[in-house]
Parts: structure tokens; sequence; C-alpha cells
């Protein structure tokens, strides 16, 4: 029998949510949740934080109605409830805005505000108060937007507005958060926060998920700690450092800044020349592009997500086809070489969308490892696979790169996100690279796994590899890279050849195309 929830002198209940004795367990075995207590108090700002494969997800998904628990129990505003649904979860309040927003970018902020619940006129859809309804919520919560915008046309920090407008217009009062600043500059972060201090104002509370311990510290009233699916601690923010919360997640004690040598860097590996690209739109993704990369330095792109930073990583490692301009590694020309061809020449590429390129969900942890090499010679014999040499490669990439599995034979779609990335990771930092294109390596992996793969990039740039890193996380672009080149709308705006003394607030203006740096001082930087 649960016990009732006390109110609060206000006469509000305290926990405006209770997850009792939460037990998740899969088809496969795996224990993701194991009698997990979890509260959240009314009108504050909630954290929660874990590694990767933690729970923190699973846990999320049986409160959102998208996972059903064994055992345990939630209770939401004083009653014992079933969440069998989104649809249910929505209904009674709660609203969850995903790390991948579920929006349609060919409608209008408006259309894409009201969809389910449509207004009608005449047996049509009245676009007209669907505008009203957008101004009137809006209004209420003092997050101006556009109605009539498409979302196509929308930058990343307003999309996100429109699907917290979307929750609050469907009434929700709990607003789970998945990783929100993942993909904004400093100043739409600053903004968001913003935002989210004025709902906790109005009486809204939200859960807060994210890796960023700056951003909890800053933020967050509270912070609910998960490690292998059960509870660690629940800590006052302000009563706790980032250093005590990162040891609660992982385990043990983890550097938070990257240390690093002075780079010493020595001949071109790549160098990129007058890149043009042109999507099926007929839209130009990429202007002009040239930029240079040496062994041994690290070379970083900052810049809001959708300014041709995919782009250039896809054709430089042959998933996307040249249009115009060339490119080069160590003095060879493979603008018209296949992907494998490409990575023949001594290039690694952790791809931005690990499912479409990273990995085989189907296929187990180490037919992923060896999925760029199982036909040279080493690892056959004769025409068979050399299964000794494999798994023992495998079991030393797993363990070397903290690989949580049940071995090397589970299938990668059983690995949390963060687990899939580690493999994508060590199978690409393996291969002895010439040249490592590491677009977003650390997405969505927590601050134990970040340590291990910055590191490791370090490690390749001190033994002779050239690195292109992009990344929407400004401070790892900036404590990484030897030199930085900002784009915007496929242009280089901006290029540092020194990070000293730079910081994220300057870097986040070129991004906006608040300011923009000389060409010369550009092409002299990047390519010369």
């Amino acid at each position: 029998m649960v016990a009732p929830i006390e109110k609060a002198p206000d006469g509000l209940y305290e926990d405006i949510l209770r997850m009792e004795k939460i037990t998740k367990v899969y088809p496969n075995g795996l224990i993701a949740n194991k009698g997990i207590d979890f509260s959240v108090r009314k009108g504050e700002i909630h954290a929660l934080a874990g590694e990767n494969g933690a729970g923190k997800s699973t846990l999320m998904k049986v409160l959102f109605g998208e996972e059903t628990s064994e055992e345990g129990c939630i209770i939401y505003k004083g009653k014992t409830v079933k969440i069998d649904s989104p649809l249910t979860a929505i209904g009674m309040g709660i609203g969850m805005v995903h790390q991948h927003f579920m929006l349609v970018p060919s409608l209008t902020v408006a259309e894409n505000m009201v969809l389910g619940l449509e207004p009608k006129r005449w047996g049509m859809v009245d676009f007209a108060e669907a505008v009203k309804r957008t101004e009137d919520i809006s209004r209420k919560y003092a997050l101006p937007i556009d109605p009539r915008a498409r979302i196509t046309n929308l930058q990343v920090g307003m999309k996100q507005r429109v699907e917290i407008l979307k929750a609050l217009l469907r009434g929700a009062d709990l607003l789970i958060l998945d990783e929100p600043t993942a993909v904004l500059t400093p100043q739409e972060t600053v903004e968001i926060f913003r935002e989210l201090k004025l709902l906790k104002e109005m009486g809204h509370t939200v859960i807060f998920i994210s890796h960023k311990l700056d951003e909890i510290k800053e933020l967050c009233d509270r912070v609910t700690v998960i490690r292998d699916g059960r509870l660690v601690s629940v800590c006052n923010v302000v009563e706790t450092t980032k250093q005590e919360i990162s040891r609660l997640m992982v385990g043990r004690d983890v550097m938070l800044s990257t240390k690093k040598a002075e780079a010493q860097p020595t001949e071109v590996c790549l160098d990129v020349n007058g890149l043009r690209y042109e999507n099926i739109a007929g839209q130009t993704v990429l202007d002009d592009v040239s930029i240079k990369v040496r062994n041994g330095e690290i070379l970083g792109i900052a810049g809001i997500e959708g300014n041709g930073q995919n782009e250039l990583s896809e054709l430089i490692t042959g998933i996307r086809k040249l249009q115009a301009g060339s490119i080069h590694v160590s003095g060879n020309n493979i603008s018209k070489l296949s992907v494998r061809a490409i990575r023949e020449t001594g290039v690694s590429h952790i791809s931005q969308d690990r499912l479409v390129y990273g990995v085989v969900g189907s296929a187990g942890v180490w037919e992923n490892i060896i999925a760029d090499r199982y036909y040279k010679k080493e690892f056959r014999k004769g025409m068979l696979l050399d299964r000794h040499k494999i798994n023992t490669l495998s079991d030393e990439l797993i363990e070397g790169f903290g690989i949580r599995c049940d071995d090397r034979n589970s299938p990668v779609a059983s690995l949390s996100g963060g687990n899939m990335q580690k493999v994508v990771v060590a199978r690409e930092f393996s291969s002895e690279p010439l040249l490592v294109i590491a677009n977003q390596p650390t997405r969505g992996i927590d601050v134990g796994a970040a340590e291990l793969v910055r590191n490791k990039l370090i490690e390749l740039r001190d033994n002779g590899s050239g690195i292109l890193l992009i990344s929407a996380d400004l401070t790892e672009v900036i404590e990484l890279s030897d030199r930085l080149i900002v784009l915007l709308n496929g242009k280089i705006v901006a290029a540092f050849e020194s990070l000293n003394a730079v910081s994220s607030e300057d870097i986040g203006e070129y991004m906006l195309g608040l300011k923009v740096m000389v060409e010369d001082e550009i092409r002299r930087v990047a390519h010369e």
C-alpha cells in the first residue's frame, strides 16, 4: 500500500511525482532499471544524471508511457496512475521534449502546434484559429514565436521553443527535457535557461536530463544520479560540486577539462580547396570552403547545426559526391574515390548519424568492430575469417573503451546510444588512421566516456594523426582544437589560429552572424 503524499503548507503536493521501486527488464535479459525510487517536487527543476546505459532514458520512457515496467508504481499529483502510452501521459499533464525534435519541417509553427488537435472549420483545418492559439500560448508564457514561419527556416533554439510551447498548449504541468542544450549556441542556451526559470516561477516542474555539469549547477535545484540501473544519490545542487556529481555518475574521479601539450604539426594531410555543394532543393550548402589539416594537429569546426558541417564531413569521406572543388589526402586526389578507397588512404570517420553510417544494429559488437577491416589479410585464414584474432581484438576494444554489453556477440541495437558510439569510436580509433574526421564524437555520451574519447583524440594527434573535429559542444571544440573555424550558411565566417583568448561567447557571435571576420584573415588561418 503506497502512503499518501502529504501536502506542503501552501496546499500544493510537495512531490508532484513519485516513481517507486521501478524495475524494467528487456526481453534479452538486460536489467535497465532495478528498484529505482525517483521523486520530483512541484515547481522545481530537477536534473537526472548518469552514464549512458545507466537507465535514465528507460526511466523517462516508463514515465512518458513509451515503456512498461515489470515492477513498481507511479504516483502523480497524489494518485497512483497507470501510464500506458504517451497520449495517456500528455492527457495527465506530462510533456516531453525529445533531443531529436518531433516537428514537421515543411509545416508552419502554428500547424505543428496543433497537430493531433487541429481546429476545424467547414471540415477543414482552421489555420487562423491555429495561429490564434499559438499567439495566445506564446503570449501567456512570454515566449514569442512567429506562428506563420515554417519550421525548416527556424534556428535550432526557436525549434526547441516550439516543442516547449507544444507541450504547454497540451496542458503540461511536468516537462521532461532530454539534453535540451546539445545543439544550442551559448546565447541560445542562456535564452532557454531564461525560459525554464520563467516556467518554474509560473508553477511548472521540469525534469532536466543533461550530461553538462555546468548547466546542472547553474539551472537545477536537485539532481538524481543513476548508475548501472540503480539509484545512487539525490543531492541539493547548491550543496555539491561538479566533481562530486561526476564521481557519483561514473564511480571514479573524472578530469572535467582536457589537458594537452602544444601541437607539433608537420605536413598537410588534408587539403580541401574551393568546395561548393548544393542540396537537392538547389540551396547552396557549402560556398567556396577551403581548409587544411596538418598531421599532429586538431582543426575544429564550430557552427549551429545545418550550416554545412555534416555535408563537409560526408564529402571528405565519400558518402556524398563532390560537385565542385577538390579534396586531397596526403597529396592524393580522393575526389572521385569510393568510401572504401578513401578509407584505404588512412581516413577514419565518426559520423554524426551513428545509426545510419556508424553501426549495423542487427550485427554483433565484434562484427561492427571489424566492419572496416574484415577483408584484409591479417583478419583472414584463407577464405575464412580468423575468429581467434577477431575475438581477441574485439575483447580488447570492449574493455579498453568501456563498452557495456553482455559479450562481443551482443547485437549493437541492444546497446544504449552512448555504448553504440563507443563501438564506432573503438573501430575508428584502432585503425591507425592518418586522418580522423570526427563529427560529434561525444554526442549523447556521459562525462566518463567523453573523457576517454577526448583523451584518445589528443593521443592520436600526438602520435601524428591529423584530426578534423566537428562539435556542437563549444567547450569541447575550444579545449581540443589547435586551430578553429566557424561555419555559417556554408561559408567560413571566422578562423582562429590560437584559442587562448577566445571564449564560447565570442564564437557564438560568429555562429549567429553577429560578427564576420575579414576574408584575408580567414584564408590565412584556414587554408594557407
